[in-house]
């Protein structure tokens, strides 16, 4: 049993709920991730954010042109370089259903260099690393990674980046922890 830090700001009870937070609620929990917790439930304290914010990770993850070990890859990128315990918890079970190898995982988890199966996984982890590090691509990287990629999958890429660089400053300035129950990974 891992002692997390108190989390700063607590979900809305659901029994305090208005309309629109119940509203927004259901729309998660009978969407594809099934439940609500972890930032999603937290920014149900405002719930347009949530509403906008929810449309945007529900496309990002589940209807983006990038397949699910692409786009795990780039989430658990950003949850590492983040330090978001979270995150790390909840992608890195099915970021290995996705086809991700446990040793490009724990590589990640670490700081090792990775070693990559393709050139998909090796650009999409450089695109992420170069943009948490430089705050953009080089324009060598950017011409390998829409050959690579393609036009389409890298729009979706930056999306992604995007997106869950918001979600892991959410976990990170709440104190959004994994369950009690979670191993500490990232620090």
């Amino acid at each position: 049993m891992t002692d997390w830090p108190e989390q700063r700001l607590a979900a809305p009870d659901p029994e305090t709920y208005d309309a629109r937070q119940r509203e927004i609620h259901e729309a998660i929990a009978s969407g594809p991730r099934g439940g609500v917790q972890g930032p999603l439930a937290v920014w149900l304290n405002r719930p347009e954010l949530a509403a906008r914010a929810q449309d945007l990770g529900r496309y990002c993850r589940y209807d983006s042109a990038l397949e699910p070990r692409l786009s795990e890859l780039a989430i658990l990128t950003m949850a590492r370089h983040w330090g978001a315990e979270f995150e790390w918890y909840a992608h890195k079970s099915p970021a290995l259903e996705a086809g991700l190898s446990p040793g490009l995982v724990e590589a990640i988890r670490t700081g090792a260099e990775p070693r990559f199966a393709d050139a998909e996984e090796r650009v999409v982890h450089a695109v992420a690393r170069s943009v948490l590090e430089t705050r953009g691509v080089c324009d060598a990287l950017y011409a390998e990674a829409e050959q690579v990629l393609g036009t389409d999958r890298l729009v979706d890429l930056v999306g992604v980046l995007g997106y869950y660089s918001l979600i892991s400053m959410t976990l990170n300035v709440f104190r959004i922890s994994p369950p009690p129950e979670a191993d500490r990974e990232l620090s």
